[in-house]
């Protein structure tokens, strides 16, 4: 190792050429390449693109809906080429139906929306759906149709339900028409209620296909140039591109079940049974708990669907008969009313035409008789053991029998309980008689002879 002195390199013109050659030939690299960075990073957020497939296979509601748009939305972002909408369902919510044709007509992706596997529908509000989409498919042996609106609440009068008609029809042709359909045997659907086959539908110009599978609907359409709602042109290329589902998440999940009205009931009854226990034993914790959480699910869910005021008024009125029938004998006449009550207020509480948006009779009687039972019972354990004296404390001296151990009169001394207690009497009591015990007021007796 040499200690010499240590060179150090010139600092002429030649290292300044250098310097901004090298700063030159930085920036070129920077220029070349970022874009292809960026290239490589599009090139990878792209590469999970294809078809987005959304099972949408319930009653259409606030949930359904979410879903729907949720699953169109992320196909938007991840660039896919269509999305296909499996549609099967008997109807649903206006609003909620609203909300879902709004989206398929804004979309930047082509919807596909497709009625099947065979063997199911798409009524009333599926209908909608069905002709508001890009391309509209059905599988052999479905059906769709029969959308007249049908009101909640009671029955409109004769103005306000021709005005319900024609608002469905007219929002039906604005865009029917558009999309290239037969409007005017659309129309039927909602004023006259008619339903279609595949071939009927195929053959009046409702839908633009009839496949059996998603493999069918990508060979049938790939290279089929449509026309988007926005009047601009575009070519579905399908074939070889991968369909991936889009999934409910938990939330979605759990809140489509609680929206069925039938779980809806259950977790209500069960949630006021839980809390009641509670109520009436302090410390339990559990049934309380989960008494709330069944609950807030069952009143998020009536928040949502269509209830009928008469039938709450009736299941209450069942809870308050299986109250009086506790307290009372009426040898079982007022849980019966209880239980009837109980039943036509369940069957009554969720005011839609739809069936699957009612409470079945099979669900009204089976949650209604064991909770009846249930109630009678812990009320009656209730009741009973407010009546029974106390057998604990001062509160169990009461009615006692105990001996004069010294004449009584202002004052004295009894033995009760195998215990001495001062006592006193308004009427003077002899020493060795038996006492009776009227109250207790400290450490100190009102007694009275036996």
């Amino acid at each position: 190792m040499s200690n010499g002195p240590v060179e150090h390199p010139p600092h002429g013109p030649e290292t300044g050429h250098t310097l901004r050659a090298l700063l030159v030939a930085k920036n070129r690299m920077r220029r070349t390449l970022l874009p292809k960075l960026f290239f490589l990073l599009a090139c990878a957020s792209s590469a999970d693109a294809g078809i987005l497939r959304i099972d949408l296979d319930d009653v259409i509601h606030p949930i359904t809906a979410e879903y729907a748009i949720q699953g169109i939305t992320e196909a938007e972002e991840a660039g896919d080429t269509a999305v296909i909408l499996r549609l099967s369902t008997p109807g649903g919510l206006d609003q909620s139906t609203r909300q879902i044709i709004e989206k398929i007509l804004s979309s930047k992706v082509p919807v596909i929306v497709f009625v099947g596997p065979s063997g199911i529908r798409a009524a009333s509000a599926g209908f909608f759906i069905l002709l508001a989409a890009d391309v509209a498919v059905m599988a052999p042996g479905t059906n769709t149709g029969a959308a007249h609106p049908v009101t909640i609440g009671g029955k409109p009068d004769d103005i306000m339900a021709k005005k319900i008609e024609n608002d469905a029809a007219a929002y039906l042709r604005s865009f029917v028409a558009k999309r290239g359909r037969n409007a005017a045997v659309a129309e039927k659907g909602v004023t006259e209620s008619r339903s279609f086959t595949e071939a009927e539908a195929l053959k009046e110009h409702l839908i633009d296909v009839v496949a059996k599978d998603v493999d069918e609907i990508v060979d049938s359409l790939d290279g089929k140039e449509i026309r988007r709602f926005d009047g601009s042109k575009a070519v579905l290329k399908l074939k070889g591109e991968q369909v991936r589902d889009f999934p409910m998440s938990l939330r979605q999940r759990i809140l489509a079940k609680v929206l069925n009205p039938n779980i809806a009931l259950i977790l209500g009854l069960v949630g006021l049974m839980g809390l009641y226990i509670e109520f009436t034993h302090p410390g339990l914790i559990v049934p309380g708990v989960a008494g709330g959480v069944c609950v807030f699910l069952a009143l998020v869910a009536m928040n949502i669907l269509p209830i009928n005021i008469l039938g709450v008024v009736m299941i209450l009125a069942a809870l308050v008969l299986f109250v009086i029938e506790a307290k009372v004998t009426s040898y079982g006449l007022l849980a019966a009313l209880g239980i009837a009550s109980m039943v036509m207020g369940a069957l009554i509480l969720i005011d839609s035409p739809i069936p699957e948006l009612r409470v079945r009779l099979s669900t009204a009687l089976g949650v209604t008789l064991p909770f009846a039972a249930i109630s009678v019972f812990l009320m009656r354990l209730v009741i009973i053991s407010h009546r029974k004296k106390s057998v604990t404390g001062s509160e169990g001296m009461v009615d006692e029998i105990g001996v004069a151990l010294t004449d009584i009169g202002a004052e004295g001394r009894i033995r009760v309980h195998g215990e001495i207690w001062q006592a006193h009497s308004e009427a003077p009591i002899a020493a060795g008689e038996k006492v009776r015990v009227l109250a207790v007021d400290g450490m100190n007796v009102r007694v009275s002879r036996v």
